[in-house]
């Protein structure tokens, strides 16, 4: 595994001295766990925000709305 060196808060530190308490065996466990969860968390952020500007776009484009709904009368039920 790769290391990384970084700065911290005492805050931090205090946190990360309770990983056990956590069901992490060690610090570096706790910390890449809540890093997945930042990253999905930010990935389901980005994926809502393009979902609003598609929707966005839909409503405003009557062209989109068109096609749209011609593929969805072909589509089989």
């Amino acid at each position: 595994m790769i290391q990384a060196k970084f700065s911290l808060e005492e805050t931090h530190i205090e946190f990360l001295a309770q990983h056990q308490q956590y069901g992490f065996k060690d610090k570096s466990g706790l910390v890449r766990a809540a890093l997945d969860r930042f990253y999905a968390e930010f990935a389901q952020q980005r994926l809502s925000e393009s979902a609003e500007l598609y929707a966005q776009v839909y409503t405003e484009d009557d062209e989109t709305q068109e096609w749209t709904e011609a593929g969805l009368s072909e589509w089989p039920r």
